[in-house]
């Protein structure tokens, strides 16, 4: 039997999709319904100053002349990390969180982690490719009920992309610790490489049908490690 990954930390740093949440359920529920009910959104909030915005901002990124929502489709089914299909997203996903079309989902032993953390005072933070509105609104909307309380704070893209090693850095900095104090949960390798470069502490979550990644220590459940935090930690709100 080997010893058990034990980890002192001054906060926590997440990915959402195939580290806490399954990517099935995203993939295979969440999209589809974004994908079936973003063009009747938009027609139904044409008048409104962010989505007028958000179509502008589409717009201008794509460059074509193109007609914006079908340029938004078109990102979706690429997954593009484009700004405006990531406001927009969150917009629509929130009806759907509103109409109980679905549930924000997370595995138990991530739960049951986030909970610990929180109640000794660890802060955790989520770093996502969504949009901050689309996150928060996705632990409110949770098949637990609202966990939002759980997370010290929230970043998406306008800090950086996630796989950009700068990203990180910045993250640090926002937070108020240095990057090796910090502790960085994510599935893609990608985002692995880009956080090691900044100096970050990582570990690889197995889920699904994530593939191995020797570099760094690997998990399949939360409930496989041990993370305390360190006395000098910050507080979490």
């Amino acid at each position: 039997m080997t010893d058990r990954l034990a980890f002192t930390p001054a906060a926590v740093l997440l990915d959402i999709e195939g580290t806490i949440t399954p990517n099935s359920y995203v993939n295979e529920v969440m999209y589809p319904w974004l994908a079936e009910h973003l063009p009747p959104y938009v027609d139904a909030h044409r008048d409104d100053a962010e989505v007028r915005e958000i179509l502008a901002d589409t717009m201008a990124l794509d460059g074509t002349g193109a007609e914006p929502v079908g340029v938004l489709l078109a990102w979706l089914a690429e997954d593009r990390k484009a700004p405006p299909l990531k406001r927009l997203q969150g917009l629509v996903w929130d009806a759907g969180y509103r109409s109980g079309a679905f549930q924000g989902q997370i595995y138990d032993d991530a739960l049951a982690a986030l909970e610990g953390w929180k109640a000794e005072g660890l802060p955790a933070y989520i770093f996502s490719s969504a949009s901050v509105q689309t996150q928060t609104e996705f632990f409110r909307y949770s098949r637990v009920g609202d966990i939002r309380p759980l997370f010290a704070g929230h970043f998406d893209t306008r800090v950086g992309a996630k796989v950009d090693t700068d990203s990180y850095r910045a993250i640090a900095a926002a937070i108020g610790v240095a990057p090796e104090r910090l502790l960085f949960f994510t599935d893609n390798p990608r985002e692995v490489t880009a956080a090691l470069a900044a100096g970050v502490a990582v570990i690889h979550v197995l889920r699904e049908d994530t593939s191995s990644d020797p570099r760094v220590p690997e998990i399949r459940s939360f409930a496989e490690i041990d993370v305390t935090r360190r006395p000098e930690a910050p507080e979490a709100p």
